[in-house]
């Protein structure tokens, strides 16, 4: 289920706030509990039930292995946890990406298996693989298999996270104090994920018809088109993330729970280190956690720590995506923040600007390869851009822009005769203001004061929003 369609926004979302809060209020706690462990599994089932199978063994399967990790922390215990978490994302994610390396380099003609990648899969094994990890350190306490199941299917950040730790989330659904309905954090949650909806629907799905055309019509782009496909899908993954983010944490709000922040306006970042500071939060947390201090961190000399840096972007790039422009995608993201790291007083003689200029240009760059199907494609999209070979931006990308319901609202108006070239113009430097010149979401959230007027302008974006709900457009993040 998509939190931008007309399902999840007009039945499911009430339906389960209110269910869960009217069971809490009679003090049905365990019941209401197990309310929410079944409308997250119905969110996570409603496009293929046969997902309901994979999610359902995972969660038994790392629930008796905790239990056993609690008996007897033995090492064989974890290795065989993390062998069947990791074996299970191989398999779903990897195998046909394996089957078609083998072909190609061995010259074989193995069939593919065509598997379907289940939703979330590499988000919620790695939250497992976490809770595993620290049951064998003796880190957690004990738990129910209802509060574990909760917490591994709960559906806010089931599908692209935030990859949350128990000590996280498990107390908070333990906190009777947290069962009671408080309007308060109804109303932030609900202006937060409006925010988000608008993002994604308003915002990113804008940049990404343009992103699809300039893909799909990559061969015959002139220079003018690419950098504008190349910059659409730098802002495109930004809102699409942003917004996802932020509706996650706005429902979690609604239900008095707190999810930590996953996005931080990354591209005001001086330097790649700090991007991955602010983007994705919880999965640079992860991987420096349970890969870059379990392989020594910067403890054993400069050569080692550049390789664990190293190793832990290729890693990354891998979890993306079972594809070799990701590999690339993560080796280069890889060697920049080695170059960043050793030449770290070079970096800081610079002007702060040129430093996020030099961050952003690379960042922006790198996109091309994780946007792309291939390396091929991307190499050619970017000497496109570099031809300096202009003509005039075809009609097809130009219609990319339009928005019917603010055409709609400016029919009759000056604005509306303004050239193509400046709208599109227009649109890329309203979204560098957001990006640049505005708080995030979150900080918007907590000094949120529901008034006459932001009340009203929220139902009235949300009213939008709803509105130009037009078929199902997925979140990116949906993909890895």
């Amino acid at each position: 289920m998509l939190f931008n369609s007309y399902i999840f926004i007009l039945f499911f979302l009430p339906l389960c706030i209110t269910g869960y809060f009217i069971l809490n209020h009679f003090k049905k706690y365990k019941m209401a509990q197990t309310f929410l462990l079944l409308m997250s599994l119905w969110f996570y089932g409603y496009f293929n039930p046969k997902y309901l199978i994979l999610i359902t063994f995972s969660v038994a399967f790392n629930y008796g292995t905790y239990i056993l990790l609690c008996k007897n922390r033995k090492k064989i215990g974890l290795y065989i946890g993390l062998t069947v978490n990791i074996a299970l994302l191989l398999y779903f994610k990897y195998m046909d990406f394996f089957i078609a390396s083998i072909n190609r380099i061995c010259k074989t003609d193995f069939n593919l298996l065509h598997i379907v990648l289940p939703l979330g899969i590499s988000f919620f094994t790695f939250q497992q693989i976490s809770f595993l990890v620290d049951s064998y350190k003796g880190e957690v306490p004990k738990y129910s298999i209802l509060h574990y199941a909760s917490y591994v299917t709960y559906f806010p950040q089931l599908i692209a996270g935030p990859i949350v730790t128990h000590a996280e989330l498990i107390p908070q659904f333990m906190d009777t104090e947290k069962k009671k309905l408080n309007w308060e954090n109804l109303a932030k949650g609900i202006y937060l994920f409006t925010l988000g909806l608008s993002k994604k629907i308003l915002i990113a799905d804008t940049f990404g018809k343009v992103v699809d055309w300039g893909y799909s019509n990559y061969s015959n782009l002139y220079s003018a088109e690419a950098i504008i496909v190349i910059l659409a899908y730098t802002f495109q993954i930004y809102f699409d993330f942003s917004g996802y983010c932020d509706m996650a944490i706005g429902i979690a709000k609604m239900m008095n729970i707190e999810l930590p922040v996953n996005f931080n306006s990354p591209y005001k970042a001086f330097t790649i280190t700090e991007f991955w500071d602010r983007w994705h939060i919880t999965l640079t947390r992860f991987f420096t956690n349970y890969v870059y201090i379990p392989l020594g961190g910067n403890r054993k000399g400069a050569i080692r720590t550049y390789l664990n840096i190293f190793i832990v972007f290729f890693i990354s790039g891998f979890w993306h995506g079972a594809g070799i422009n990701f590999i690339l995608w993560g080796i280069c993201h890889g060697l920049f923040s080695i170059i960043t790291r050793k030449f770290k007083n070079f970096f800081e003689r610079l002007h702060p600007a040129l430093c996020w200029m030099i961050t952003f240009s690379f960042i922006n760059l790198t996109w091309v390869f994780f946007r792309a199907e291939s390396c091929k494609q991307a190499l050619k999209i970017i000497h496109r851009a570099a031809r300096l070979h202009f003509e005039n931006i075809p009609y097809e990308a130009i219609q990319c822009f339009k928005i019917l319901e603010f055409e709609l609202f400016l029919e009759g108006t000056p604005i509306q005769n303004f050239s193509p070239r400046l709208e599109i113009l227009l649109t890329f430097i309203i979204a560098f203001l957001i990006i640049l010149g505005c708080r995030n979401s979150y900080e918007k959230m907590n000094a949120f004061k529901p008034t006459i007027t932001k009340v009203c302008s929220t139902a009235l974006l949300l009213t939008l929003c709803v509105c130009s709900l037009s078929g199902i457009i997925t979140f990116l993040y949906w993909n890895f």
